[in-house]
């Protein structure tokens, strides 16, 4: 519990910080996220031979596919429910937790989606930072990467490796790399229908 609280304070304390001082500091928050992303690929590149990427290989490449197709209808069934337009719903869903894409791309159609798909997929985020160590308590470690969607790959990896181990980092790498790749296509691709 007491890990929760230091993840809670350290968010705070990172929030503040980014609202008074990003302008004086420019993109330093992306350079960070870019030298984290480097180091984590290192430390996968050196604690990784071929044999256990081949074992990880087939997890790894059905789970970005199932956490896509249940974001994707859990955002269409959020839309039914509360009565909006379906391409809301799928739109916003198929950021997969990429909030920093996801809410300017719908922002282009609509201001108030756009910063509803921010606000849905930036609380994806951190909700997968706050349960991911309680949820593999009750679910396998690897299984319990698709919360984080595109994010494992870069800001909710270190809590992933940290809880759930070597292996379950290189998958988490790997559904992140995925989900990257895809969210910037599908979005714009359901908002044009």
């Amino acid at each position: 519990m007491r890990f929760l609280y230091l993840v809670l304070a350290s968010l705070t304390i990172g929030t503040l910080v980014g609202h008074f001082l990003s302008p004086d500091f420019g993109n330093a928050y992306e350079l960070m996220l870019y030298i984290l992303i480097f180091l984590i690929g290192m430390d996968l590149g050196l604690n990784f031979n071929a044999k256990e990427l081949r074992k990880v290989g087939g997890k790894a490449l059905v789970l970005p596919f199932l956490t896509l197709t249940g974001s994707i209808l859990g955002g269409l069934l959020a839309s039914l429910i509360l009565g909006i337009e379906p391409r809301w719903g799928l739109a916003i869903g198929a950021g997969c937790g990429w909030y920093s894409l996801t809410g300017p791309l719908i922002a282009q159609y609509s201001a108030v989606y756009g910063a509803v798909g921010f606000l849905g997929n930036l609380m994806r985020e951190i909700l997968t930072i706050l349960l991911y160590p309680i949820a593999i308590g009750k679910i396998d470690p690897k299984k319990a990467v698709v919360m984080g969607g595109a994010t494992t790959m870069d800001t909710t990896l270190p809590i992933i490796t940290k809880f759930g181990g070597r292996e379950v980092a290189l998958v988490a790498f790997i559904h992140g790399f995925i989900l990257t790749a895809v969210v910037p296509f599908l979005v714009p691709l359901i908002l044009s229908l």
